[in-house]
């Protein structure tokens, strides 16, 4: 009997030691999104969902977030490990702090392309930049289409705008009722809203900034710099499984978004699944993420970006394209080998 209880005490304490253990090889991570559990954040729920960050050894917790300018500074206060911003919001970060202790750092590029655009109806007579001159268009001040129009502006030869400021919640609405002529904003999240609003797709006129001579790159992957020494093998295993997640993401995008629903019961599903399908197709698997390389970026126009940036948005200091991006913790070529050639 003396035995037998013995060995039970054996075994409860050796697989509460081998749980401990395990346990204690797992790390955790803070993740803030740029925005609400919207399409796109399918990029980062489904390898949640499937185990791949578990799997990886890494307790990933993912939050909603409100804005890229929020996800970086929470990144480097500390109140987050990793998150996801736009690069232009990153670098106006590092250029407008320049002695800030924490400041994040951009380790994989996940829209290739910014996804801001000039949205207009096409009854206004808009029909490419030029005839933007002298019009009123509608943006909240911290819009990062609104942010980045002076380049958009001066790579089009466009005079002189008038500028509306605006909640995001009414941006569209005021244009769908013509309070202003065009408004800045993200593709997949503005025209989607007009059609809610009850504008058909057809009778938007969409300038997107990548096509018309602004190669700005969108968001990125970021990580506090405390995090990345202390954890570096954490943020390669990060964002390996994500490059797993993204690839089961670019072939069912559909499916992808009931990872999206478990976190928002009330998301309208098909309007979320056609938000992350124009993502995909605009910003992820677009010609010059196909060209680049899924989650790379390159030199020269990485520094392009870098003055763009420092003049369009004021910076106190002029941004180091440097200080900005760290791809050592990339996977390999072969594993961001993941964006079907486009039918």
């Amino acid at each position: 009997m003396k035995k037998r209880f013995f060995l039970q005490a054996a075994a409860a304490l050796a697989a509460a030691f081998s749980l401990a253990s395990a346990q204690a090889q797992t790390t955790p991570i803070k993740f803030q999104l740029d925005w609400r559990f919207e399409g796109p954040a399918a990029l980062f729920l489904v390898p949640a969902a499937k185990g791949y960050f578990k799997d990886a050894k890494l307790d990933v917790s993912i939050d909603a977030g409100n804005g890229s300018g929020g996800a970086v500074t929470r990144v480097a206060s500390g109140s987050y490990d990793m998150g996801f911003a736009d690069m232009a919001a990153l670098m106006e970060f590092h250029a407008n702090n320049p002695d800030a202790a924490n400041k994040p750092v951009a380790v994989m590029m996940v829209y290739n392309n910014t996804p801001a655009s000039v949205m207009a109806l096409k009854k206004s007579g808009i029909k490419k930049p030029a005839d933007l001159n002298g019009k009123k268009l509608g943006a909240p001040v911290f819009d990062a289409g609104r942010r980045a129009f002076p380049i958009f502006q001066q790579a089009n030869g466009i005079a002189n705008v008038q500028w509306t400021a605006m909640d995001p919640p009414l941006r569209e609405t005021m244009l769908a009722r013509g309070d202003v002529d065009a408004i800045t904003g993200f593709t997949f999240t503005s025209l989607l809203n007009l059609e809610a609003r009850g504008v058909k797709a057809a009778d938007v006129v969409v300038l997107p900034y990548a096509d018309y001579g602004v190669k700005l790159y969108g968001n990125v992957i970021i990580a506090s710099p405390r995090f990345i020494k202390e954890n570096p093998a954490a943020i390669k295993a990060f964002l390996l499984a994500f490059t797993h997640g993204v690839k089961d993401v670019i072939a069912n995008p559909k499916a992808a978004i009931d990872a999206v629903k478990a976190r928002d019961g009330i998301i309208n599903v098909e309007l979320e699944q056609r938000r992350l399908q124009l993502a995909i197709d605009t910003v992820i698997n677009s010609a010059d993420a196909r060209a680049e390389g899924f989650g790379q970026v390159k030199g020269p126009r990485l520094s392009l970006m870098a003055s763009q940036v420092s003049d369009a948005f004021a910076t106190k200091t002029r941004v180091n394209p440097n200080a900005v991006w760290n791809g050592s913790f990339l996977p390999t070529a072969a594993e961001l080998n993941i964006l079907p050639n486009r039918k």
